[in-house]
């Protein structure tokens, strides 16, 4: 097992082009602050480094339409994210930028250092031009028919529809973003790199992991290993961004995939100017004996596992990410985050109605860890009030208020303990280690769990001990209990530090603490406030939520979607072109039957797919059908189905499918079951 001295943990750049909502929040920087502030807890040396991605297409396309210079844009943003996030408790070693001269030079290091080496490519290619712009167009500048699936709005690179990625010059119908021109195809020269060359690295590199990185990150690193590696380009032409540090490539820049990732060590390296240690930044990414954890949304995954590895082995001397902890996405009320929807929440207008840390639980317990998760105003108002207020909070309160009223607001001294204390006091150290194990495995929502199960306890001992009737037939009994309480109000609040500093602070304050007052992880199970300790004033930790409160937010955001829905121009739902001509023998080579469901359930690992057992007359088969975003489980059962009955078995997930349920595809990609129209028999014949 390898001994890290210490821990570098990088927070994935949030773009300054827009607010920070609560999507970007449980996708990376929450887990990473909770893992940070654990970390801490256990006395390690940590760099928690993050900052703006300020390059790029769209800050362009923003700052044209406001017809202000891309500075005004960055600046906004950065300035508006980084007070969200000191608001909400996310901690940051450094906030930096990559508009700053100490990034820019950093990536054109590295740019050199790889040109001098000859490890990077140039290549001449077609791209589209902007005749009466003038200039060559970046992916993001140009908008047209997909080629794959023929989606009429998608851009230059990647189809938001079928996700499929093509060169721009594939593109159907191309219209140019800042004209409305119909480009010309020129022939343009740019630098790439040849991320193919380190396929077999790579492939090493996360196999060498696959026994401790998470499954949805493994499965789409190694997706895009299987369909192999190629040169990608690192430059292109723009008036924003880090010029290429060479000469006769003016009114280039370098590509943002290939240097915002670079902001990590520019920012790790302005932390360490700022403590006065100029070279101390060498540590956290050159010292083999630093751990490097990467916390990511999953549309980040394959620039962390493969991208930045690829840069940092191609550089030398640099520590590859020992593991990159991507979450999944957050939902919104059932629906996905859209801006042009008004179906958002930025992190800044929430704080500015409520505390952060209600919203931390919350986003903890429902953290998209393994699949997409959902947030509800009312799943948070429930968790406010019937959590953190009556469970945590009613604790906290009730053995406090009782230590005051009848112990003179200190510490009492343990009488002779039962077997009933000595089981509670062993519950810290279980609970320590169980909230402990579940954090160092990034499983935030099992440790807060364990922390609020541990919560749970104390109100039941409590409870149980009831020192409201021993304080007058054993009062050494009550004594005896209230001192514990007094101890596990203090494991609490360690335990939820990590998720709930706001609260701990105040636990502090009730405590009789200083605000900053050191305390340790591994004291939880070992120290104890001295009988005699002064405690504070008590204070309540949680307000709770009425539902006015709660419906009139629900019934503003309903409001304004519906208004920005019935503002947007009605459009025809885009379909692919209708695929080549075959013969009534081919399509008489397909056995169609009604199938009828007889069970569904989830494929483990995955949130798209289903496991169905279907009956088709003859004999039951076995099917494996991506629809699980669409449809439930339950919901399915008893249903008539569309069947390819003579299709190749094949395997998905390790489980045979034998055959296929027919499905027809929205213009939004979500699929709709085929069925017959009325009551027919299962088995029979489509034909």
């Amino acid at each position: 097992m390898t001994l890290w001295n210490r821990t570098l943990v990088t927070a994935a750049l949030p773009y300054a082009n827009g607010a920070v909502h609560l999507g970007h929040l449980a996708g990376a920087y929450l887990p990473a602050d909770i893992y940070v502030r654990y970390l801490r807890l256990r006395g390690r040396d940590v760099a928690f480094i993050c900052g703006s991605d300020e390059h790029g297409v769209s800050i362009l396309i923003s700052a044209s339409k406001e017809q202000v210079p891309p500075q005004t844009i960055i600046d906004r943003f950065h300035a508006a994210n980084a007070r969200a996030f000191e608001r909400v408790g996310i901690r940051f070693d450094n906030y930096s930028r990559t508009s700053l001269p100490l990034h820019h030079r950093t990536a054109q290091e590295w740019f050199l250092d790889f040109h001098e080496k000859g490890v990077l490519r140039r290549y001449v290619e077609q791209q589209l031009f902007d005749e009466k712009a003038a200039m060559f167009l970046p992916d993001r500048f140009v908008t047209g028919t997909c080629p794959h699936c023929g989606f009429d709005r998608a851009y230059g690179d990647q189809c938001e529809n079928c996700s499929k990625y093509y060169a721009q010059t594939e593109l159907l119908q191309p219209k140019s973003l800042l004209t409305g021109e119909t480009p010309v195809v020129r022939e343009a020269v740019h630098w790439y790199f040849p991320l193919g060359d380190f396929q077999q690295r790579l492939e090493e590199y996360v196999e060498s992991h696959a026994g401790d990185w998470k499954d949805n990150v493994l499965q789409q690193v190694r997706s895009w290993l299987k369909a192999g590696l190629s040169d990608r380009p690192i430059s292109r032409d723009l008036a924003w961004g880090v010029p290429v540090p060479l000469d006769g490539e003016a009114g280039k820049v370098l590509y943002v995939w290939f240097e915002a990732v670079l902001g990590y060590i520019s920012s790790t390296r302005e932390w360490a100017e700022a403590q006065g240690a100029p070279e101390r930044w060498k540590d956290y990414w050159c010292s083999p004996d630093t751990r490097y954890i990467a916390f990511i949304g999953k549309d980040n995954i394959v620039f962390h596992c493969l991208m930045f590895p690829a840069m940092l082995m191609a550089k030398g001397g640099y520590i590859l990410p020992d593991n990159v902890p991507a979450n999944e996405f957050l939902n919104l009320q059932g629906q996905k985050f859209s801006k042009s929807r008004n179906w958002s929440i930025e992190l800044n207008e929430f704080l500015d109605r409520f505390p952060a840390d209600p919203l931390r639980y919350t986003l903890t317990l429902n953290m998209p860890e393994t699949r997409d998760s959902d947030f509800t105003w009312k799943d948070f108002q429930a968790r406010n009030n019937n959590e953190l207020a009556d469970i945590l909070g009613n604790f906290v309160n009730r053995s406090m208020h009782f230590a005051h009223k009848n112990f003179g607001g200190i510490v009492p001294a343990p009488a002779i303990e039962t077997d009933e204390d000595h089981a509670f006091l062993a519950d810290f150290g279980r609970a320590a280690d169980a909230v402990a194990d579940a954090i160092e495995r990034f499983r935030f929502r099992d440790g807060l769990q364990a922390a609020m199960s541990f919560a749970r306890t104390c109100n039941k001992y409590f409870n149980d001990a009831a020192p409201w009737k021993t304080l007058k037939s054993d009062p050494g009994r009550a004594a005896t209990t209230i001192h514990h309480c007094a101890q596990a109000v203090r494991a609490l609040g360690i335990l939820l530090d990590p998720v709930l500093p706001e609260t701990a602070v105040k636990i502090r304050g009730i405590l009789g603490l200083p605000a900053d007052a050191l305390w340790t992880w591994d004291s939880i199970a070992t120290e104890r406030l001295p009988a005699g300790h002064a405690l504070g004033p008590l204070a309540l930790l949680f307000q709770k939520i009425e539902d006015d409160v709660i419906d009139t937010i629900i019934t503003g955001m309903e409001t304004a979607a519906a208004e920005a829905d019935a503002a947007r121009p009605v459009e025809p739902p885009s379909y692919p072109p209708i695929k080549e001509q075959i013969t009534y023998e081919t399509f008489s080579s397909l056995d169609l039957r009604v199938g009828t469901v007889l069970s569904a359930e989830r494929v483990p690992k995955s949130d798209k797919l289903l496991k169905l057992v279907i009956d088709i007359g003859i004999e039951q088969r076995q099917v494996v059908a991506g629809i699980g975003k669409a449809y439930d489980p339950a919901d399915l059962v008893g249903r008539q189905v569309v069947f390819v009955a003579n299709l190749k078995p094949a395997k998905l997930f390790g489980i045979e499918s034998q055959g296929m349920v027919l499905a027809a595809s929205e213009s939004d990609g979500r699929p709709v079951l085929l069925a017959p129209a009325g009551d027919i028999g299962t088995g029979s014949i489509i034909k």
